[in-house]
């Protein structure tokens, strides 16, 4: 791992699942300008060129440089479902070429494997990873959704660990042992879904997840804990979900095409007590929610 991704790495970045291209493009280009400087996207979101349009505009019309922000994507790599071709090497070099044209970049800083859905493939599409990185095409690179036992393949075959393992991760699914891991092995922590305990987080048909109806009841009840503590806390609930994250040291990824939450997702700044801490290691319920085809984490 490099040392300096951790610290070249915003600790807020904007995230853009499920947005369509010229949401993607709006966002970006609001979001950047508002003092954000990470964007993650994905080829399987298919808003890549989205970002392209709002970079190339964010570039014409200020100071800021390529340099100044951090672009995330990532390799999809097949396997999830039978007709999910799997990626080979030779494949994932392909796919890497057609995000970065479709970025209009020419490099990335951060390229992430989705998933570990490639199984036997898991090890071939890393090797194509270290390839991008020694090209220079790819600042870092890292992983996303693999557990320990994905990562350990890596080490069993003497091969480089991921800069960064982008998982999904909140209050409600705390993941201590892989959490000890990643840290022991100096493998940073990128959190997504951190909105996931809001009544508002996927509620609008077509967005499928894994989250239960007890889930939504709590979200949504003036009792839920996190409105109580963001009312403790003067700040809004996304805003106390996002510090409880960064105050562990995982960078975050808030998603939303309202320009006011995401500028709100941005603009905070409060320290979350010990005891409260405390408090929410005892609501952890386990597993991932994200994927509604089933926590990937438990791939084989």
């Amino acid at each position: 791992m490099d040392d300096t991704f951790k610290h070249i790495l915003p600790k807020i970045g904007l995230g853009t699942y499920n947005m369509t291209s010229k949401e993607a493009e709006v966002m970006t280009y609001e979001s950047i300008k508002h003092g954000y400087r990470h964007i993650d996207t994905a080829a399987v979101y298919k808003n890549e060129d989205g970002v392209a349009k709002a970079l190339l505009k964010i570039f014409a019309e200020t100071n800021i440089e390529r340099k100044d922000v951090y672009i995330t994507t990532k390799l999809w790599p097949g396997g999830l479902i039978k007709l999910d071709r799997v990626r080979n090497y030779k494949d994932t070099l392909k796919s890497f070429e057609k995000s970065l044209m479709r970025l209009n970049l020419e490099y990335v800083d951060l390229y992430l494997i989705h998933s570990p859905h490639a199984k036997t493939k898991r090890i071939d599409q890393w090797k194509s990873l270290i390839e991008l990185k020694e090209s220079g095409k790819v600042k870092f690179i890292g992983v996303s959704n693999w557990g320990a036992n994905h990562i350990n393949e890596l080490k069993e075959n003497n091969l480089p660990l991921p800069d960064a393992n982008q998982i999904e991760i909140h209050p409600w699914s705390q993941k201590p042992d892989l959490v000890n891991y990643l840290k022991e092995n100096k493998i940073n922590i990128i959190a997504y879904s951190s909105l996931v305990p809001l009544s508002t987080w996927r509620h609008k048909d077509g967005e499928n997840s894994k989250k239960t109806t007890e889930m939504y009841e709590i979200g949504s009840s003036a009792n839920s804990p996190f409105k109580l503590l963001a009312n403790k806390y003067n700040c809004s609930e996304p805003q106390f979900l996002l510090q409880w994250a960064i105050q562990q040291n995982f960078a975050v990824l808030p998603k939303t095409i309202d320009l006011l939450r995401m500028r709100e997702n941005f603009d905070f700044n409060f320290f979350i007590e010990k005891d409260d801490m405390h408090y929410i290691s005892t609501l952890d319920m386990g597993d991932s929610v994200t994927w509604e085809y089933g926590d990937p984490l438990k791939v084989t």
